[in-house]
């Protein structure tokens, strides 16, 4: 694999202390948040450590953990080891090359990119890159690119990445507020009610020893609401829209597993005889896909709808259900 390593990056700590004059764009974050971004692998501990004793000053003066930044502040940041930056992947590799044709719409403030399946949102646990890395390798000008939220690296579909620190803010205050509006199809088992249009359980993760996430409906985890709408009905599943109210780790997945009706080639909570059908159909993934978005846009405060088809593959998989008789639809 052929690496290039990230412009304007230093692997080697500051010999001296350094001066940072906070920018308008930098401004409204929080003093920890901003050393945590800039020293890169320095534990939580270290940081508050130093501004607690005062070797961390905004303009030659103590301050808090908590404080705020505003244009043109001067914060001295001491000397501290942080950890090397690692390698970019070569804007050449072919899974970074093919970002740039899935990008659906771009400008100054943010980049909105149709994530395809199979690939992560970020390296980690043993993946060299995922679709951040890719992005930065494929825009080395820009010095913040920031994911805005995410995607499970089996599913596919619209992800926003913001350009702009001030646009990121702007953008997880839209998402607190539910101010943004997403959309999925899911292809899943049996036949789902009409009149069935939201599930309601609350949602609790636990990390196995191995490592793995895997998140049940139990009373004692977090509110968790999704809203879904049949779009179309085949002989041993159904075409759903899925709109997730809040935002949980695997939401849509186990909600559509509660209800009884899991998601096609879904290996964590999926249903093994129907997943065997559907393979039979062509399909090789988890059928989940982030198909439309609707969101304020930081700059212009305009209402923008953005929407990303799903692909030949998932398509295709369609088309041969659609061939297969159909049942009668049966309310309950």
């Amino acid at each position: 694999m052929s690496l290039k390593k990230p412009p304007q990056k230093h692997a080697e700590p500051p010999a001296q202390v350094t001066w940072y004059t906070v920018s308008a764009d930098e401004a409204g974050q929080r003093l920890d948040n901003f050393l945590l971004a800039r020293l890169k692998g320095v534990p939580k501990s270290m940081i508050y450590r130093i501004v607690r004793k005062g070797e961390v000053r905004i303009n030659k003066s103590r301050c808090k953990p908590e404080y705020k930044l505003k244009e043109a502040d001067v914060v001295r940041i001491p000397p501290v080891r942080v950890a090397p930056e690692q390698a970019l992947p070569s804007p050449k590799l072919s899974q970074v090359a093919t970002l740039e044709d899935a990008i659906l719409f771009e400008d100054e403030c943010l980049i909105v990119i149709n994530k395809p399946s199979g690939l992560a949102v970020h390296g980690g646990s043993g993946l060299r890159f995922g679709l951040i890395e890719g992005l930065r390798s494929l825009r080395p000008k820009h010095a913040f690119l920031e994911l805005v939220h995410r995607l499970d690296r089996d599913t596919s579909g619209i992800i926003l990445v913001a350009k702009k620190r001030s646009a990121l803010r702007s953008l997880h205050a839209q998402l607190r507020d539910k101010q943004m509006d997403k959309r999925y199809v899911a292809l899943v088992a049996g036949q789902w009610p009409t009149n069935k249009t939201k599930v309601n359980a609350p949602l609790l993760r636990n990390t196995l020893k191995s490592g793995e996430r895997v998140v049940r409906a139990n009373p004692e985890g977090k509110e968790s609401l999704t809203r879904f709408k049949v779009l179309e009905s085949f002989r041993a599943g159904t075409l759903v829209e899925a709109e997730p109210v809040t935002g949980r780790t695997h939401q849509i997945r186990v909600h559509t597993q509660v209800a009884g009706h899991p998601i096609a080639g879904d290996d964590k909570y999926g249903d093994a005889a129907f997943d065997a059908l559907t393979k039979q159909n062509g399909l090789e993934r988890l059928f989940l896909h982030a198909r439309e978005l609707t969101f304020t846009h930081p700059r212009t405060e305009k209402r923008m709808r953005v929407e990303a088809p799903l692909d030949e593959a998932l398509e295709g998989v369609l088309q041969r259900l659609r061939q297969l008789p159909r049942p009668p639809r049966r309310e309950r």
